[in-house]
């Protein structure tokens, strides 16, 4: 069975005791996504520019 893409990567992570943040990027669309978890609830939202428009990238990383 061939490993299959994943389609969203980390491009940023921060964490402590019980809390986390991350940035994801959909690479089918390039759309940055902010990601955080506190204990046992969690929050997802689409990053935006100042004009309000959202935070679009076309370079991606290497993946690992």
């Amino acid at each position: 069975m061939a490993k299959k893409d994943k389609r969203f990567i980390s491009i940023y992570e921060q964490s402590s005791f019980a809390t986390a943040t991350e940035i994801l990027v959909d690479k089918e669309t390039g759309i940055h996504y902010l990601y955080h978890s506190s204990g046992n609830s969690g929050g997802l939202t689409i990053l935006v520019d100042r004009e309000g428009k959202p935070m679009i990238t076309t370079v991606f990383p290497k993946d690992e």
